[in-house]
């Protein structure tokens, strides 16, 4: 009996210069379908905080400021076998195709949320022809999180905003 659980489709619009690629959604973020739902989970904090702005917690106000960030969002992994959140238990994965994002938006980079993420990602797309590169995981569960490298890696995709 397969226990496949599908991610969620990419977010993103014609004007996303950036791809930010996480492993797979968390349990709290299926409950709340949509990326980094676990309050504890930095991603959010870093990525609001790096615009100026305090962080929105609302799913749509998420949207909007991704939107008008040219910010799109998605997991390397499509779907999978996982045991609770955890990347080291992600089994049977089908790869997400990065042609449905690649092809319309015009990304400039992709930075890859964690080892698992960059791993997965450089298994199927590492000659992609698009910047990437693997940056600290913002889960709760990483110690040596980097806020400042996740800060300097979009300083080099938007420059004007530090």
């Amino acid at each position: 009996m397969s226990n496949i659980i599908h991610g969620f489709d990419p977010f993103f619009t014609p004007d996303s210069e950036l791809l930010i690629l996480g492993s797979f959604p968390s349990v709290k973020s299926r409950q709340v379908q949509f990326y980094y739902g676990n309050r504890q989970n930095r991603f959010w904090k870093m990525l609001f905080g790096f615009f100026g702005e305090e962080v929105r917690e609302g799913t749509e106000e998420k949207k909007e400021f991704l939107a008008g960030r040219h910010v799109a969002l998605w997991d390397i992994v499509a779907a999978c076998e996982i045991d609770g959140s955890s990347d080291a238990t992600i089994r049977r994965w089908q790869t997400a195709d990065l042609a449905r994002v690649l092809s319309v938006a015009p990304v400039r980079r992709i930075l890859l949320n964690g080892r698992a993420a960059y791993d997965l990602f450089c298994e199927r797309y590492a000659g992609l022809g698009v910047p990437y590169a693997r940056m600290p995981s913002t889960s709760p569960a990483n110690p040596r999180y980097d806020e400042r490298a996740w800060h300097a890696a979009l300083a080099e995709v938007f420059p004007r905003v530090r």
